[in-house]
């Protein structure tokens, strides 16, 4: 059965390739600092390997930043369907200043523990704890907190 989709947040375009294209000026700058002025050994292999992280960071942020995040009356979930928190669960929702949230997002808590898992500029999960945001823009952000919230704090009104 197909649920209606009450709000939606798609990471804008131009974020995408900000965020990717930042990243892979890091994995640049450290690999031609590596290979240019080859430090000590061990600081050449550091290098590389962060230089080599930041380009799969880059890679995995493009992949996950071209799916976005659905909001129905039961769950939120991605655009390919993975279920990032159904309603239910959900105990509280922080989207105040000193909260460890992604940067436009807000971060949710749930009543049970999951599986970790991140992607990169849309959302991440450890725990309990559910951050969404990232590569978003603070408006889609705050309408799907204002859809959210009601269907949180008032879960018996919803049918009426």
């Amino acid at each position: 059965m197909q649920q209606e989709i009450l709000a939606t947040v798609r990471p804008s375009s131009p974020r995408r390739w900000i965020g990717v294209g930042m990243l892979s000026t890091v994995g640049v700058l450290v690999i031609y600092v590596a290979l240019t002025t080859p430090p000590e050994p061990v600081w050449l292999v550091f290098l590389l390997v962060v230089g080599v992280a930041a380009f799969w960071l880059a890679y995995r942020m493009w992949q996950a930043t071209s799916d976005w995040i659905e909001l129905t009356e039961t769950e939120l979930r991605t655009g390919s369907g993975q279920v990032i928190a159904r309603v239910e669960d959900i105990e509280t929702i922080d989207q105040g200043v000193f909260a460890f949230k992604p940067s436009n997002g807000f971060l949710l808590k749930t009543k049970d523990s999951a599986k970790n898992s991140w992607a990169p500029g849309l959302w991440w999960r450890f725990g309990r704890r559910v951050g969404v945001g990232g590569l978003t823009t603070a408006a889609e952000t705050k309408f799907i907190l204002q859809v959210l919230h009601p269907l949180v704090l008032h879960p018996a009104d919803k049918n009426a």
